[in-house]
């Protein structure tokens, strides 16, 4: 069970976590309030902002395609919105460059953005990053990653068996969609 990543929600996700924090982050700490509104979206939404995939690393649950981003650089995606709007990590931060907007993001998605960063937005990154450990479905991978799948943050959230069914339908329906739309 896979979301399609949406790298202009996903730049556009971070650019608000980034601007209501003064234009600049450690970038540990905005890949963690990222994870946390994607789940956040995931219980209310029944659907993610990014659209990423997650994985349990050392340090607490990551965005894989946002830590790639930040770590490689344009490496493999010379043409993500990414590295347009956010600059490359310098002392573990990164900084907004220009703010994208946020033509992706629903007034919902906008709202959790917002909620996480009021709720979480002012603790340290070490302790967030240490709070994350308590998230249920992160799993200490000792220096490795392990993949975290939806359905399990789904379990974890208390979602039953056929409300799982329910968001696998529509993920695979918006799959056929999107693929539709790209040819």
């Amino acid at each position: 069970m896979e979301f399609n990543y949406d790298p202009l929600k996903t730049v556009q996700a971070a650019a608000l976590f980034l601007k209501l924090n003064g234009q600049q982050m450690e970038y540990m700490k905005l890949i963690k309030l990222l994870y946390i509104a994607d789940r956040t979206a995931l219980d209310r939404m029944d659907d993610t902002i990014t659209g990423d995939k997650y994985f349990s690393m050392d340090h607490g649950p990551v965005l894989s395609k946002v830590y790639d981003l930040i770590s490689h650089g344009p490496v493999y995606e010379k043409d993500n919105p990414w590295f347009k709007y956010i600059s490359p990590p310098q002392k573990y931060c990164v900084e907004l460059c220009e703010y994208p907007g946020n033509s992706e993001l629903c007034e919902e998605e906008e709202e959790i953005i917002k909620g996480v960063y009021k709720a979480f937005g002012q603790i340290n990154v070490w302790k967030l990053s240490n709070l994350t450990h308590f998230i249920p479905e992160w799993q200490y991978p000792h220096g490795s990653a392990i993949p975290i799948r939806i359905e399990d943050i789904l379990r974890e959230l208390g979602k039953n068996e056929d409300d799982i069914k329910a968001v696998q339908r529509d993920i695979v329906r918006e799959n056929y969609f999107d693929m539709l739309l790209a040819n």
